[in-house]
């Protein structure tokens, strides 16, 4: 028998596959079940313009048999095969496709498609096999056909038997290396899974032989292991069907079987949409929040299918970050993949279909906001953290697209509020949207700085997360109401007599904020009194965009900069305290030195910022104590 040579550009480009174009050895199945399916979905393409030709669905199915023992894995289909002509143009060519060829010759009808399309994919046996054999009947043949290989050496085709149409590929797995254990891919458990990875919508029945364990008749604990064959994949996807015929049942339990997460989803979406780029989509708005989703560990993406093969596990270029949490899948007829199927060409459809549900996520999101209030917040706890981090993610350039969305802890309706009900409550006096910012509600509520705030009857803002102050200070205003906070110098509340009355106030008393200044040697840039104090002696304010808040944060990461904010040092000159700072000032400057540092000390505590000596604070109220 005549050995036949590969060309040798083909030769080479063998090689090539079999070492360097596929990444995973496992996508091996998936591109020989996807061949199958093209075969099958040949007869059925001829069916339609031939009515001679008796298509009857449950006579074709793929069948997937493994031989442990001789070390054989054997792909069988009832689909159109091939003679001896196609077998060497389709097998001795590589990088030849048949099904191209077949979808170039054959108008394509009924709203299927051949799924191979570069005519590289049968040569992925090679990953695990160390010689292939393929035995063949084409439809309409009498004659059967054996092709085999051992890879580069080249092919040998021979007459065969072979009773039914179809085409049978038997896989000579490679023996165990050092750095490979081929031994996995004859296990029963492995290929199976491989189907349901990879193959889990194919239209055709993927069959294979399954053990399973039965009680032994006339006994009560004593089993035994049987054989039975069994169809392992789905074949039609949920995605598929229309939106009617499908239950909230039906989408949790397809949630569950791709193993999304152990809690009901608050949110499916289900997309299909027909255009310039057709696809089908289900996504899913978790409940809770991933164990690992603030971790570097944790993988954005969506699971992406060309004609119901899956092609990638998380495709991360389908979601932006900030909603990194939706989980599900995509699955397009039209997307440009490599030669491998395993990666994507970055193009036009995938920014388009990206676009799309970015859309379409953020549309359902606010539908959510406006008529399931709860089961909003409900999702708000879990993944509002992310939302703020894309406000202020890449200097803010989606920040008009999330704004809408935020929400935080409001003074006046003790629950969280959106910014668009915040500014629907606003007086026409007041200026700014008002926020806090501190550790916990509890904490805020008895920051000094809202007294005057809150007597006016305004709503305050709490800020509890260390990325809220970061994100306002991105987003900067709100439907042309800028941001201010508690702590800032300046409140932008007072009238002309007001500003008045400050400014002689700092002037009758500049020489005593000039000396506490002094002594504090350049922890705070000013000392003045406090316009918004009413009950409480000191607080701290700041100038400038960062806030102190902004500085704790900051200061806590790793490498930090030992950033500082500009602190201000506000008196409430109406408070007993004050004469006492004035007398100490005229009499005693030792006094007026630990009137100072002790003050200064309280308002850090107010901010919740640690002071730089503990043990010289504690001396000082017992001097006091004296």
């Amino acid at each position: 028998m005549e050995t036949k040579q590969f060309k040798a550009e083909s030769k080479r480009l063998l090689d090539l596959m079999i070492n360097s174009i596929y990444t995973h050895r496992e996508i091996f199945l998936r591109e020989l079940i996807s061949n199958a399916s093209d075969a099958i979905d040949k007869i059925y393409y001829k069916s339609l313009g031939d009515d001679t030709i008796n298509f009857n669905k449950d006579d074709f199915f793929i069948k997937v048999s493994i031989d442990k023992d001789n070390r054989i894995i054997k792909i069988s289909d009832t689909g159109i095969g091939m003679n001896k002509e196609e077998l060497d143009d389709n097998l001795g060519v590589i990088a030849k496709s048949g099904s191209l060829q077949f979808k170039k010759e054959n108008e394509i009808k009924d709203g299927c498609d051949i799924i191979g399309q570069f005519g590289v994919g049968f040569y992925s046996s090679f990953l695990i096999a160390d010689k292939v054999t393929v035995i063949t009947k084409a439809f309409g043949n009498n004659e059967a056909y054996k092709w085999e290989s051992t890879g580069v050496e080249g092919y040998t085709i021979e007459p065969c038997t072979k009773d039914t149409v179809g085409t049978d590929i038997i896989l000579h797995v490679k023996e165990n290396t050092d750095d490979e254990n081929f031994d996995e891919y004859l296990n029963e458990y492995k290929i199976k899974s491989l189907i349901k990875k990879y193959s889990d919508f194919i239209r055709y029945p993927i069959k294979m032989d399954i053990t399973e364990r039965k009680l032994k008749e006339g006994t009560e604990n004593d089993y035994e292991d049987y054989i039975e064959e069994k169809v392992v994949n789905s074949m039609v996807p949920i995605w598929r069907k229309n939106k009617n015929e499908l239950t909230i049942e039906d989408y949790n339990n397809f949630y569950k079987e791709k193993h999304y997460g152990f809690d009901n989803p608050l949110k499916h979406i289900h997309l299909s949409v027909d255009g310039a780029v057709s696809y089908n989509a289900i996504l899913y708005i978790p409940e809770n929040m991933p164990y690992d989703f603030y971790t570097k560990e944790y993988e954005k993406g969506l699971e992406l299918y060309s004609n119901g093969v899956m092609i990638m596990n998380k495709c991360s270029d389908l979601l932006p970050d900030y909603f990194g949490f939706v989980k599900g899948i995509v699955d397009s007829e039209d997307l440009s993949l490599n030669i491998s199927r395993e990666i994507l060409q970055h193009d036009r459809q995938l920014r388009f279909i990206a676009k799309n549900i970015k859309n379409k996520i953020k549309s359902e999101l606010e539908k959510m906001l406006k008529n399931e209030r709860e089961s909003y917040e409900k999702f708000y706890k879990a993944f509002g953290r992310t939302l703020k981090f894309g406000v202020y993610d890449n200097f803010g350039a989606e920040k008009e697209v999330l704004q809408d969305l935020l929400m935080f802890y409001s003074s006046k309706e003790k629950k969280m509020v959106t910014l668009d009900e915040y500014i629907t409550r606003m007086s026409e006096e007041q200026k700014y949207i008002y926020y806090a910012v501190g550790e916990s509600i509890d904490r805020i509520e008895k920051m000094p700085q809202t007294e005057v705030l809150l007597d006016k009857g305004y709503e305050i803002l709490y800020f509890t997360d260390d990325i809220d102050e970061f994100a306002i200070k991105m987003l900067m205003k709100y439907k042309e109401k800028e941001f201010r906070s508690v702590s800032s110098s300046d409140l932008g509340i007072e009238n002309n007599d007001d500003d008045n009355k400050e400014e002689e106030n700092n002037a009758e008393n500049n020489s005593l904020f000039d000396a506490m200044k002094e002594i504090l040697n350049g922890k705070i840039s000013v000392v003045k009194a406090s316009k918004k104090l009413k009950n409480h002696p000191v607080c701290l304010s700041n100038e400038g965009d960062l806030s102190i808040e902004m500085e704790k944060v900051l200061n806590s990461m790793p490498n930090n900069q030992d950033v500082k904010a500009q602190k201000v040092l506000e008196i409430n000159i109406h408070h007993d305290i004050f004469n006492s700072l004035k007398d100490a000032y005229e009499n005693d400057k030792d006094k007026l030195n630990l009137y100072t540092n002790l003050l200064y000390n309280q308002a850090l505590l107010i901010e919740g910022l640690s002071i730089s000596d503990p043990v010289e604070f504690t001396n000082n109220i017992c001097k006091l104590m004296k």
